[in-house]
């Protein structure tokens, strides 16, 4: 029977004494995290596992800002940040030449299984969360147009004010999809010499103004003229 991860301590652990959780399958937008820890700083410890006489901390949360901290390297990273027009230091070094590379990480203790448990709950949970449209339109209206450290991109915040059509209305206004609306489309560029021989090969299909009826006959053609004689 497995127990609860049990609390020990709060404690700036140097990044080389962290190790990712082996087999973590999530796969976290790195920079985006980064881009976050600049503008607001480790607002949220990375979760820890310590065992008896391992030197290493464990990674169950946070494997990502981990990530991101080495992606940020030690010292000055030389990126202050802009908010709402004004420039500040950057949240994880304050650009300091002499800044080490660390984490806040709450230290905890458990076996195996709960081991395992946290970190699969930690990655799943976010993903099934959905969100309230409207408000999260407010939330994003107060950034006005500074953006940096929100994960948002303007072109995400122009979806939420005019999302795209659902089937439904697109169905209202075009109609049911056809059959062929569901059939592959092959778009590629060739010289003028090809298209106009494309075209002199197949003058005499069935609509030489359609191109897919052109194409159809001269795959025909080809056939026919690759099938062994009877």
């Amino acid at each position: 029977m497995t127990a609860p991860a049990r609390y020990l301590r709060t404690v700036l652990v140097p990044i080389h004494q962290l190790r990712e959780f082996p087999g973590n399958a999530k796969r976290g937008d790195i920079p985006l995290i980064l881009d976050s820890l600049r503008h607001n700083g480790q607002y949220r410890g990375i979760v820890g596992r310590e065992v008896t006489d391992d030197p290493l901390l464990t990674v169950l949360a946070g494997n990502h800002t981990m990530k991101a901290l080495v992606l940020h390297g030690p010292g000055d990273c030389g990126h202050p940040v802009k908010v709402r027009g004004k420039e500040r230091p950057c949240g994880v070094c304050s650009n300091d030449p002499g800044w080490e590379l660390a984490a806040r990480v709450e230290v905890v203790e458990c076996d195996d299984d709960t081991a395992r448990k946290i970190n699969l709950v930690d990655n799943r949970s976010s993903e099934k969360g959905s969100y309230d449209r409207d408000a999260l339109a407010e939330l994003l209206s107060y950034a006005d147009d500074d953006l940096g450290g929100t994960g948002y991109t303007d072109a995400d915040v122009q979806l939420l004010i005019a999302p795209p059509p659902s089937l439904e209305e697109l169905a209202d206004s075009y109609g049911d999809p056809e059959e062929d609306d569901f059939w592959p489309v092959l778009k590629f560029r060739v010289a003028p010499e090809i298209r106009d021989a494309f075209y002199g090969l197949t003058i005499n299909c069935a609509d030489p103004n359609d191109d897919a009826v052109r194409f159809r006959y001269l795959l025909d053609r080809a056939r026919n003229a690759t099938e062994p004689a009877a």
